[in-house]
């Protein structure tokens, strides 16, 4: 009975961790003229891995996340929001980005994706289509030519777009 509240324990910790380092990136991001796509905590208690994904219109470079390594690392410094050892890493979300948000859905409109669904919709759970429009609580997706999906927001359970070349 007390692994479940260890566990519960230490994921909302994580969750506080994660909001705390978002709201101390968020001001770096803005001097920077970059927009924080994602962060994730993995590792352990004694090797922490902050991972932190950036984008800008026309994708990030090299330069653009070693200064923003550089500008966050200072903060985190001085903030201190992980007491452990940790490693930080600072990269694009990449062309196959994950879309988890409404904004990364508005982000995405005109591109494809590849979208995973809680229950069937039009028999499928796997939707691949261009993402056509984004309203507060639906995706609508156009999928072989002309045919539209709409898929509720809080239906998706995985969502990323998909790479073309």
């Amino acid at each position: 009975m007390g692994q479940p509240t260890f566990f519960f324990i230490e994921f909302k910790n994580m969750a506080a961790i994660k909001e705390h380092i978002n709201e101390l990136a968020r001001p770096v991001a803005g001097q920077l003229s970059v927009g924080i796509v994602d962060i994730e905590l993995a590792g352990n208690a004694r090797r922490t891995v902050v991972k932190i994904f950036i984008d800008k219109p026309g994708g990030v470079t090299l330069e653009d996340c070693t200064h923003f390594s550089r500008a966050l690392s200072a903060v985190l410094d001085v903030e201190d929001p992980i007491r452990t050892r940790y490693v930080l890493e600072v990269s694009s979300p990449g062309l196959d980005r994950p879309l988890k948000t409404r904004k990364d859905f508005l982000w995405g409109v005109g591109k494809l994706a590849r979208i995973v669904t809680r229950e069937k919709i039009d028999g499928e759970n796997v939707v691949v289509g261009r993402i056509q429009a984004v309203s507060e609580h639906t995706v609508v997706v156009s999928v072989e030519g002309s045919k539209e999906v709409s898929i509720p927001l809080g239906q998706i359970s995985k969502a990323r777009l998909e790479i073309e070349l």
